[in-house]
């Protein structure tokens, strides 16, 4: 192999796909490389844990074809460190040379047939996504996924569809998030790991339209620009959420979204010690929401917001997981309901009619 690349490009590539072998938990040592191979006149690269794969290609001036694999941390640090300009890689045997005018180094690397294949995906499902949607909608959904291991099921987000849309969903079993991306007429039921997702957030370009998705019974493929991102599918039948979520309510308030995102972060300061634990009261009379929290040794606080109201109740939920459910909301109104001290609170907003956070309340 034998070839010219930018600095610029070839930087960036490794940024995208040598992560996942710099993380990687495997005790294949082959998994902390990264695959440099020649595809169709470019550079290809590639990284895998068993349970991801990405790979990036990018133009190149290929004067002769060939593969290796190379530490992907040495060699994501060594290009970064690199001037910007042309670079030439040259590999002899299991040797890759890389040479500007100022900087000649050589990086032992392991013989690409070591290296583990990719299963691909050759029928099955297959769908376009808006970039600009599928960014957002993974935004606001895979933050509530559990990243308890001990319960696979729930460290997937679920790709669904229900009555001709498709739905993204996710929960740790605490609170629940779920975002409508788009309508379909196809049968979609994929339940794909939280991880994988967070690696395809980190890897989108800005400058693509959209992303082209393929599934079969085991394993989704997202493909956008010069990137795929491969991940298996968590083999798992998910939990009906759909029931948990009320459709009826006893207590309502509607308030500025951001107003109410400031008494949630003044009451969380006093929470810290109680684990983050606040007592929302939603008063029908005083046409206002307030929230109270108390530490022992520090203090005590209470903050309110006018809101319009529907009855009259109060409940005590995490901190945190009502923060994480209004920044993922983003719009200026939120409505804040629920049914008594042991019922879920949900969060919906009229500026966005096909989103819904639950949160599960806390014993007081």
């Amino acid at each position: 192999m034998k070839l010219q690349v930018t600095q610029e490009n070839l930087n960036k590539a490794l940024n995208n796909v040598a992560r996942i072998a710099m993380v990687n938990k495997n005790a294949l040592p082959i998994l902390n490389n990264v695959l440099i191979r020649t595809v169709d006149n470019r550079l290809s690269l590639s990284a895998t844990n068993l349970e991801i794969a990405i790979t990036e290609k990018i133009g190149s001036k290929v004067q002769t074809e060939g593969s290796i694999t190379v530490p992907a941390r040495l060699m994501q640090e060594y290009v970064s460190s690199l001037p910007s300009g042309i670079l030439e890689l040259e590999l002899d045997e299991h040797k890759l040379h890389i040479s500007t005018e100022q900087y000649k180094s050589t990086i032992n690397g392991v013989f690409a047939d070591e290296f583990p294949l990719v299963p691909e995906i050759t029928k099955g499902l297959q769908l376009k996504i808006p970039l600009k949607d599928l960014k957002k909608s993974l935004q606001q959904v895979v933050f509530a996924a559990s990243s308890d291991e001990t319960r696979p099921v729930l460290t997937g987000v679920l790709l669904n569809t229900q009555d001709g849309s498709l739905f993204a969903a996710a929960t740790d079993s605490y609170r629940l998030a779920e975002k409508k991306l788009l309508k379909t007429a196809q049968d979609i039921s994929l339940l794909i790991p939280a991880s994988a997702l967070q690696e395809l957030l980190r890897v989108l370009p800005e400058n693509t339209e959209s992303v082209e998705m393929h599934a079969d019974n085991q394993q989704v493929l997202f493909k956008v620009g010069d990137i795929e991102l491969v991940t298996r599918l968590i083999d798992a039948t998910y939990p009906d959420y759909k029931k948990l979520i009320p459709t009826k309510f006893s207590t309502t308030a509607t308030l500025a979204r951001d107003e109410f995102t400031t008494i949630t972060k003044v009451a969380s300061l006093f929470a810290r010690e109680s684990a983050g634990s606040i007592t929302i009261k939603v008063d029908e009379g005083a046409k206002n929401v307030s929230i109270t929290s108390i530490a022992s040794q520090l203090g005590e606080n209470t903050s309110s917001a006018d809101a319009e109201v529907s009855g009259t109740g109060e409940v005590t939920l995490n901190s945190r997981y009502l923060l994480d459910a209004l920044s993922a909301l983003g719009t200026k109104e939120v409505s804040f309901s629920f049914n008594g001290k042991l019922e879920p609170c949900v969060l919906t907003s009229k500026e966005a009619p096909g989103q819904t956070y639950l949160v599960m309340p806390l014993k007081s």
